[in-house]
């Protein structure tokens, strides 16, 4: 039974640990990319599947900042600043929960 419970408890912690990646990328797009993307976070998330989520910020995001540094040329800098790694990171995590094919729908604007 203690064995059981610890399990338990870990896969709660995980859980609460990948969710608050998703609610740090949410706010960090927010906070970050909102006013440049001209879009909210529901729109940004849709705005690829899941997998091509996964493409786009496996390698460092390198995928997401080619892609988003050529839609929105006044974000490019914001985008490839180092200091971003984690928050882009983050962000990957907010996108791929909220993907269009992912069901999930973010509460945010």
């Amino acid at each position: 039974m203690k064995k059981f419970l610890t399990l338990v408890a870990a896969m709660a912690l995980v859980a609460t640990t990948a969710m608050a990646d998703v609610k740090a990328g949410q706010k960090a797009y927010l906070k970050t990319f909102k006013a440049s993307f001209g879009m909210d976070g529901t729109k940004f998330a849709a705005g690829h599947t899941v997998d091509e989520w996964e493409a786009l910020f496996a390698d460092g995001a390198k995928g997401f900042i080619k892609e988003y540094s050529e839609k929105y040329p006044k974000a490019a800098p914001v985008l490839n600043n180092p200091a971003m790694a984690n928050k882009l990171q983050d962000i990957g995590d907010f996108a791929k929960e909220y993907g269009s094919d992912s069901g999930n729908v973010p509460s945010c604007g």
